[in-house]
């Protein structure tokens, strides 16, 4: 695991908490390398055969190949591994955080004139698919607060995205963005030049960033539902000298004026929503989006691209790691759902852009392996 960007607000581990943390890290290439091939091993010599013999086919989606898989003691054993080595992670990362949080608090506070800005809601009401489950596993999940101006649920985020992946979303965990700038926008759109940037779901703004390097001329604004999360985020771009506009708002509702952003995106966002509240922000989406403007949505592949038992277990995700629209999403037709939102259906591109190639490999599932993003298109 390359070592993550040290900037202020990162928290700082202790001698003992790097090694957990470095353990956990071990034990998930572990997993990856030497566990995981054996489960497409039983599949292909022993279940898939029986299956094929029995229904003179091979199984057809990711439902049959989880029927087959899913009282194999192997398998199951693998997947216990996987669930204890997130629990792990996010526990490791839990306890520098909270050793040190007093002084990141203080850290976070304004102390000169900034850059950016940072507009909270209180009144906000959380969604229901997003307080429902701590997403990832993440003990109290991105919203939660426990303490005056917590930051808490930012900083184990971008502590624990970065072990989470193995490193593979790079140094700054920017892989998205800087795929959809480096890969996407700047070949096939090169005369592109936003005014107004908005990125809904920003989280930390990981992916944020590379947009405020990429156009600097630009005003980049960024949304989220969760306060901690976006005090983390204003102060650590604070902390890496980016001018970014953070504010609490619902993608479903953005207190935006009609036409005002030229570039609207979001990476990974989709799936922690529901289905509903995927058409929604969709239609936000087409409201807040300027003429010639366009609208770029990232996620991890889909399944309709993928062999049945990839996609089996790439669906680990929903079954087991607390992500429960991971599949709901995949299974939407996201092309007449944009197309419904009121984009013109000859101005809608599935697409494709790499991923920045960091050291690592997929563990059979999850987002950061090499190969490449989706990425939901459209144009005004």
């Amino acid at each position: 695991m390359d070592t993550q960007f040290q900037h202020r607000m990162l928290p700082q581990a202790t001698h003992d908490e790097l090694a957990r943390q470095n353990f956990v890290n071990s034990l998930k290439g572990y997993l990856t390398s030497q566990i995981t091939p054996g489960n497409k091993a039983i599949y292909e010599k022993r279940l898939k055969p029986q299956f094929e013999q029995e229904h003179q086919r091979s199984p057809q989606d990711r439902h049959e190949v989880r029927r087959l898989m899913q009282h194999e003691p192997y398998y199951r054993m693998w997947g216990a591994l996987r669930r204890t080595t997130q629990e792990m992670m996010w526990d490791s990362v839990n306890t520098s955080v909270d050793r040190q949080l007093a002084d990141l608090i203080e850290q976070a506070q304004d102390k000169v004139t900034p850059l950016g800005s940072l507009t909270l809601n209180a009144d906000l009401k959380i969604p229901a698919y997003h307080t429902a489950v701590d997403i990832h596993c993440m003990p109290g999940g991105y919203h939660s607060e426990y303490t005056e101006n917590d930051i808490a649920a930012g900083a184990i985020y971008d502590r624990g995205v970065y072990v989470y992946v193995m490193g593979r979303l790079g140094p700054m965990n920017d892989d998205l963005g800087q795929s959809v700038v480096r890969n996407y926008l700047q070949p096939q759109h090169p005369n592109f030049r936003p005014r107004k940037i908005l990125d809904i779901g920003c989280s930390v703004g990981h992916s944020t960033l590379p947009y405020v390097d990429a156009y600097p001329e630009a005003e980049v604004y960024a949304i989220d539902v969760a306060a901690p999360m976006l005090r983390y985020a204003h102060a650590r771009a604070e902390a890496l000298g980016k001018r970014v506009h953070f504010s609490q708002q619902n993608g479903e509702s953005i207190d935006f004026p009609d036409e005002s952003f030229d570039l609207i995106v979001s990476h990974i966002l989709l799936h922690e929503a529901s289905p509903p509240a995927i058409a929604n922000i969709l239609r936000e989406c087409y409201r807040l989006l300027a003429p010639g403007g366009l609208m770029v949505h990232v996620e991890a592949p889909l399944y309709q691209n993928m062999e049945p038992y990839s996609a089996f277990m790439f669906d680990w995700e929903t079954q087991n790691n607390n992500e429960p629209w991971w599949s709901a999403m995949r299974d939407l037709d996201l092309v007449a759902l944009t197309s419904q939102a009121g984009f013109e259906a000859d101005k809608i591109t599935p697409t494709v852009a790499a991923t920045g190639g960091w050291k690592g490999t997929s563990q059979g599932g999850g987002f950061g392996s090499r190969g490449n993003w989706f990425l939901l298109v459209a144009s005004k």
